[in-house]
C-alpha cells in the first residue's frame, strides 16, 4: 500500500502569489455592497441606454415589404421610404404594422420593444384623447408631456446624455488639471508662482455669465458645454495634483529615478503619477454628480442644451409649470435623485476601498 504523500518543506513553505494594490483596493470596493451594487447598475443601465436605437425607438427594426427587408432603426434616414403608405417622408411604423398585420399577407414589421421616439409628438394619437399631458397608460408607461411626447422615452435618451456628458466633462477636466498639478508640483519654484497666480485669475472667471454669453453667440451642444464646463473644472483636479507632486517627488525612489538618469517627463508619468492619482480617483464619482447637477441647471434656466434635445433639467422645467400633473414632477425628479444617490454611493466605497486603514467604516 503507497504511503501517503506529504508535502516537502519547500513546497509548504512556498510564499502565496502577492496581489497588487489595484487588485486589493479592488477587491476591498467589491466587499462594499452598497456601491458595488450601485456601480453594476449605473454600467448595466448605461449600456441599455447606448442601445436606445434599437430598444426605445419609433422606427422599425425590421420591416419587409413586397419582398425586400429593410432596417429603418439601423440605417436612421439614409432609408426613410413610406412603404406604400403615400405620405412624405418616412412611414408611420406602428400604424404600418397595424395595416400589415390587417392585410393577412407576408408583409411584417418588427417594432422595437418600446416603439416611441423621445422628440415624437403623439397628438394625433387616437388612444391618447385629449390635449396633453396625458397620464401614464399601458402603452405610455410615464405618461406624455406637455408637447405630447412619451416621458419615458425622454427619461431614457436624457439619461444616456446626462452620463455622457458627465463622462467627457470629468475626462476633459482631469487631463487638463493633471497636467497643470503635475507642472506646478514637479517644478515648484517661479513655475508653481507664476502658474498658481493664473489658477487664481482663471478661477475667478463667472461660469454663468459666460455661458450666457456662448450661448447668445452659438447654438450649445453637448460638445459646446462639456468643453465650456471643462474650462471651469480642471482648477480643483490641479491642486490635488500640484499637493501630490509636492509631496512624492521627494521620496527615495524619485530621488533613485534622478540617479540613474531618467527624464523629467519618465519621472512625471512613470513614478510619481501612479502614485499620485488616489485623491483624483476618490473625486472622481462626486464630481460626476457636479456635472449632471449642472447640465440640469442650465437646461432648467434655459442655457443648455437646445430643443427638443431630451434632457432632465427640461423635464424638471416642465414639472415646475405642469405641478398639477403629477406623473411630470415624480418621474424627472425621481430618476435624478436615484442617478445621483448611486453615484454618491459608488463614490463612498471608492473612498473607502482607497482608504490606507485596514477597516473600513462604510456597512
Amino acid at each position: 500500500m503507497p504511503a501517503p504523500q506529504t508535502d516537502t518543506p519547500g513546497q509548504a513553505d512556498a510564499p502565496k502569489k502577492s496581489l497588487s494594490v489595484f487588485r486589493r483596493r479592488w477587491r476591498k470596493f467589491r466587499t462594499l455592497k452598497r456601491g458595488w451594487y450601485s456601480f453594476v447598475a449605473i454600467l448595466v443601465l448605461y449600456f441599455l441606454s447606448l442601445c436606445c436605437p434599437v430598444l426605445v425607438n419609433s422606427r422599425a427594426l425590421i420591416v419587409k415589404h413586397n419582398g425586400e427587408y429593410s432596417f429603418p432603426a439601423l440605417s436612421g434616414f439614409r432609408e426613410a421610404r413610406d412603404f406604400g403608405q403615400r405620405i412624405i417622408g418616412e412611414a408611420d411604423y406602428r400604424l404600418l404594422k397595424q395595416q400589415f398585420d390587417e392585410s393577412r399577407g407576408d408583409d411584417f414589421v418588427l417594432l422595437t420593444p418600446y416603439p416611441y421616439h423621445p422628440n415624437e409628438s403623439l397628438l394625433d394619437d387616437a388612444l391618447l384623447p385629449g390635449r396633453p399631458p396625458h397620464a401614464p397608460t399601458a402603452e405610455h408607461w410615464l405618461g406624455t408631456d406637455n408637447r405630447g411626447r412619451d416621458v419615458f422615452a425622454r427619461l431614457v435618451y436624457g439619461f444616456q446624455i446626462s452620463v455622457t456628458f458627465a463622462l467627457g466633462v470629468v475626462l476633459l477636466s482631469y487631463i487638463v488639471g493633471m497636467i497643470v498639478g503635475q507642472i506646478l508640483g514637479y517644478f515648484g519654484g517661479r513655475v508653481d508662482m507664476y502658474g498658481q497666480r493664473f489658477v487664481e485669475i482663471w478661477s475667478g472667471l463667472p461660469f454663468l455669465y459666460t455661458v450666457i454669453i456662448i450661448s447668445n453667440m452659438v447654438t450649445p451642444s453637448v460638445t459646446v458645454l462639456i468643453l465650456i464646463l471643462a474650462t471651469f473644472r480642471w482648477m480643483g483636479t490641479s491642486f490635488y495634483m500640484r499637493g501630490e507632486f509636492y509631496r512624492e517627488k521627494s521620496r527615495d525612489y524619485v530621488a533613485a529615478a534622478i540617479a540613474q538618469g531618467d527624464s523629467h517627463a519618465s519621472i512625471m508619468f512613470r513614478h510619481i503619477l501612479p502614485n499620485s492619482l488616489t485623491p483624483i480617483i476618490s473625486f472622481a464619482p462626486f464630481a460626476l454628480v457636479a456635472a449632471i447637477s449642472s447640465l440640469v441647471s442650465l437646461d432648467f434656466l434655459g442655457f443648455g442644451l437646445p430643443a427638443p434635445t431630451p434632457s432632465w433639467g427640461e423635464m424638471v422645467n416642465q414639472g415646475l409649470e405642469n405641478i398639477h400633473k403629477w406623473h411630470l414632477v415624480v418621474f424627472p425628479l425621481s430618476a435624478l435623485f436615484l442617478t445621483l444617490m448611486m453615484v454618491v454611493f459608488i463614490g463612498e466605497a471608492i473612498r473607502e476601498a482607497f482608504d490606507p486603514k485596514v477597516f473600513s467604516r462604510l456597512r
